[in-house]
C-alpha cells in the first residue's frame, strides 16, 4: 500500500504595500501662498489698524479705497508673497520633520502635535522675520503720513533698502515677539487642525474630504486667532517702527499699556480673525487638494 505524499498547505502570499512617498517639501508654502494672496485686503487693513489709530475694520478699509482706490487694497502684495514663501513654505516643511523626530501620528495626543508646532514655528519665526518685517512695512506705508512714509517700490527694493540705510539688524527687528507668535501660531493653527481633523475623522459623520478639512480648519482659525493676538499686536507695532529705542518690547508695551490699557493687546481681533479665519480654510483645503494632485500624478505615472 502506497503512501501518498500531502504537500503542506499552502501560504497566501503577501505583498507589502508600498510606503508611501513624502510631498514635496514647498506644498505647504505654496498652499499659504495662494491663500494669502486671496485675503490680502483683510491682512492689509489688520496690519494697519494694529500699526495705526484708524478707528474701525470698515473706516480703514474705506480710507485706504478713499486715499489709494481699490488697488491700495493690495499695497504691499509682494511682501506678502516674499513673507509666504520664506516663513510658511519653511514652518510646513519643519512641522512635518518635526512630527517625524517625535514619532507624531494623526492619533497622537494634541500635547505632542503642539510640540512638533513649537519646534516648527521656533526655527520659521527666525528664517521668515525679514520678509516679516517687508511685509508688515509695505502694508502699513500707505497709512502714514507722506512724510514718513518708507516708499519702497517692492519687496526686494525694501530688503535692500533697509540693509543699506538701517544696516543689516533691520532684518532681525521684532524677530522676540515674531518667533514668540510664530511657536504660538504653529501650535495652535497647524497642531490644532491635525487634532480637530483626527477627531472628526473617528465620528460616523465625517469621511476624509473637503467638509472634514473645511470644518477642521475652521476650529484652527478661531483657536489660532485668539492664541496669537497679543504676540501680533507687539509685532506689527515694533516692525513698523524706526529710529532709537523703538524695537524694545519692553518699550511698546509700557507705551501702549500707559495710552490704551491691556485691551490694546487685541486689538485688531475681529480683522485678524476675519483675516485668519479665511485663510486658515483656504490653506488647508488648497494643500489638501495640492496633496491629491500630486497623488493623482504619481499614480498616472
Amino acid at each position: 500500500m502506497s503512501v501518498q505524499a500531502v504537500a503542506p498547505p499552502s501560504t497566501p502570499l503577501v505583498v507589502s504595500k508600498p510606503k508611501k512617498q513624502p510631498y514635496p517639501f514647498y506644498l505647504g508654502g505654496l498652499a499659504a501662498t495662494i491663500a494669502a494672496s486671496i485675503t490680502h485686503p483683510l491682512d492689509l487693513t489688520k496690519v494697519r489698524l494694529q500699526a495705526s489709530g484708524d478707528k474701525g475694520m470698515i473706516d480703514s478699509i474705506k480710507k485706504t479705497v478713499r486715499t489709494a482706490g481699490a488697488r491700495g487694497l493690495f499695497d504691499g502684495i509682494t511682501g506678502t508673497w516674499m513673507r509666504q514663501m520664506s516663513y510658511s513654505l519653511c514652518r510646513f516643511w519643519a512641522y512635518d520633520e518635526s512630527k517625524k523626530l517625535l514619532g507624531a501620528t494623526p492619533q497622537s495626543p494634541a500635547w505632542v502635535l503642539a510640540t512638533a508646532g513649537v519646534m516648527a514655528g521656533s526655527i520659521a519665526g527666525v528664517v521668515g522675520n525679514p520678509g516679516e518685517v517687508v511685509m508688515v512695512r509695505l502694508q502699513g506705508d500707505f497709512a502714514k503720513p507722506p512724510e514718513k512714509r518708507f516708499n519702497y517700490k517692492h519687496c526686494f527694493d525694501a530688503l535692500f533698502r533697509m540693509v543699506r540705510e538701517e544696516g543689516p539688524s533691520s532684518l532681525a527687528r521684532g524677530v522676540g515677539p515674531n518667533v514668540f507668535r510664530s511657536i504660538l501660531m504653529n501650535s495652535s493653527q497647524l497642531a490644532s487642525y491635525d487634532f480637530f481633523k483626527a477627531e472628526l475623522l473617528k465620528t460616523k459623520y465625517f469621511d476624509d474630504n473637503i467638509a472634514c478639512h473645511f470644518t477642521a480648519s475652521f476650529a484652527a482659525g478661531t483657536v489660532a486667532t485668539t492664541i496669537c493676538s497679543p504676540a501680533d499686536v507687539l509685532k506689527s507695532r515694533i516692525m513698523n517702527a524706526s529710529g532709537p529705542g523703538s524695537s524694545s518690547t519692553l518699550g511698546v508695551i509700557r507705551s501702549s499699556l500707559a495710552t490704551e490699557g491691556p485691551m490694546f493687546m487685541f486689538k485688531g481681533w475681529l480683522p485678524a480673525w476675519s483675516r485668519l479665519q479665511p485663510t486658515t480654510i483656504l490653506i488647508f483645503l488648497t494643500l489638501e487638494q495640492l496633496k491629491n494632485l500630486v497623488d493623482w500624478k504619481r499614480g498616472s505615472l
